[in-house]
């Protein structure tokens, strides 16, 4: 029965109006994937001798102490780009399948996900370096496969929790107040953790914790989903009480007004927008990475302007990037009436204006580090109105992924709105920033490397209509491969 529902799953991929662009993304991925495995493997293998070297202490009691922020960490990573297991079950449901066939299925794609055997590229070749240095191999065996279980029993705890929103953002919250603490010794959580990942090296049989834990999981999470695989009530649209707003003062735009309007609504609305504005506001902070001096591979001013790029366009990169995907529900409709283009693109690009000029207002705060790095946040917010605006709304021509608004990214939901291809779309919107910043840096100097920057930007408004022009035509040529897109489930 597996090997059918495989084969189901390949042809949707070959099948699917979006292949082309799911192949070149598959690619792209794999290629930062070798990457992170390669850093693992590197990490595994000179992980002792490193703490070795710097004399931290007994390298295992080490990684024990810090385990509890790789786990919280990888929660997080998980949380924001791990794809639930998607399957659509409404067909399968009317076939002699048993629901537990499907749920196993589903459950099991999440097993083999990256985000899981990944980590064995660290475990394993330290795991192997422990023996070599003569500690018990009972005890590392032990250590190895508790520590693996908690791996496993985070990627269920996150298919459990996916659509608890609340959930992750105080738990991201706790684990950075709780780094912080450490960092300035005031509170030092990994006293109290470390001695319970040491216990699974002194003492192997205490391994079964975890495995107990990570099976109590699995098994919660199939009754879960067992439970609502039906589809007068597990698939039924939930519904609420509808809630009318008055946003008449918008109607003095026209056409454009009613867009806007339909936008800020769909916003206030759903879920899935409002994490995509939400990820944008966190984004502002992302510069003090940069700012701040704490990290001194990023104390140079080619990261500044990329730091500057990241503050002010987190919403641009989060939600533009998915136009018109946002509307997907009714793009049909929307095709089927006398709506100009140029109108809706417009919409979209006043939106993420409007949301990258409250982001740049909002970074007023980075003064405080100096002049340079608000100068690097006005200059990036510059080009991000004149340049990236129009390669967001560009690209999202190409990107034809339909978004489920009525779905809470349940585990037989839709794809998450933030995800490794949203990152994978920002990456030319980022660099060539950086290369123009460089050519004014090294031919004269920093200022005339910021002024490049803002002068591309700038650039950007003189040539509006003709980009406007330019992005019309690729959408009118796109259209109705973009309609056969969103009719796929």
């Amino acid at each position: 029965m597996f090997k059918y529902f495989i084969n189901l799953q390949w042809k949707s991929f070959f099948r699917a109006a979006s292949f082309k662009t799911e192949i070149w993304f598959k690619i792209l991925m794999s290629f930062f994937a070798f990457i992170i495995i390669a850093y693992m493997l590197m990490l595994g293998f000179f992980a002792y001798k490193i703490i070795k070297g710097f004399e931290l202490g007994d390298p295992l009691r080490v990684v024990n102490q810090f385990a509890i922020y790789y786990l919280a960490f990888d929660m997080v990573f998980r949380y924001m780009l791990q794809k639930m297991p998607v399957t659509n079950i409404k067909p399968l449901l009317y076939l002699p399948f048993k629901k537990s066939e499907v749920v196993y299925y589903s459950l099991g794609k999440t097993m083999v996900s990256f985000f899981n055997w990944t980590h064995a590229f660290f475990f394993i070749p330290f795991s192997i370096i422990l023996l070599t240095k003569d500690y018990e191999v009972l005890n590392v065996i032990g250590w190895h496969l508790g520590l693996m279980a908690l791996i496993y029993a985070n990627n269920f705890i996150n298919v459990l929790v996916n659509n608890k929103d609340n959930a992750f953002y105080i738990f991201a919250c706790i684990f950075i107040l709780l780094g912080i603490s450490q960092y300035y010794n005031w509170f030092d959580i990994t006293t109290y953790t470390g001695p319970l990942f040491d216990m699974l090296y002194d003492i192997p049989i205490t391994a079964i914790i975890p495995w107990a834990i990570l099976l109590a999981l699995f098994g919660g999470s199939f009754n879960y989903f067992k439970k609502n695989m039906y589809l007068d009530g597990g698939l039924a649209t939930k519904t609420t009480e509808a809630k009318t707003e008055n946003l008449d003062w918008l109607n003095r735009f026209g056409n454009l007004g009613t867009f806007l309007k339909n936008d800020i609504k769909l916003i206030k609305r759903n879920k899935r927008s409002r994490t995509a504005v939400i990820m944008g506001f966190f984004f502002i902070f992302y510069g003090l990475l940069f700012f701040t001096g704490t990290i001194e591979v990023y104390d140079s001013p080619f990261w500044k302007i990329f730091a500057g790029i990241f503050v002010t366009g987190g919403f641009l990169f989060s939600f533009g990037q998915y136009v018109p995907s946002w509307d997907s529900s009714y793009y049909p409709l929307m095709m089927s009436q006398n709506i100009q283009y140029r109108e809706y693109l417009t919409s979209k690009w006043y939106l993420v204006i409007i949301a990258t000029i409250i982001s740049t207002f909002l970074a007023t705060f980075y003064i405080y580090f100096g002049w340079e790095a608000y100068v690097a946040i006005l200059v990036g917010a510059i080009y991000n109105i004149g340049v990236n605006s129009y390669l967001v709304l560009w690209g999202g021509a190409y990107v034809k992924t339909p978004i489920d608004l009525t779905s809470n990214k349940k585990a037989f939901g839709d794809k998450q709105a933030f995800n490794a291809k949203t990152l994978l779309l920002t990456l030319p919107k980022l660099l060539l920033p950086v290369v123009i910043y460089a050519i004014g840096h090294f031919l004269i100097n920093a200022a005339a490397g910021y002024t490049f920057v803002a002068l591309f930007g700038a650039a950007g408004f003189v040539f509006k209509n003709k980009a406007f022009q330019m992005i019309e035509n690729i959408y009118k040529k796109e259209k109705y491969k973009t309609l056969l897109a969103y009719k796929q489930k």
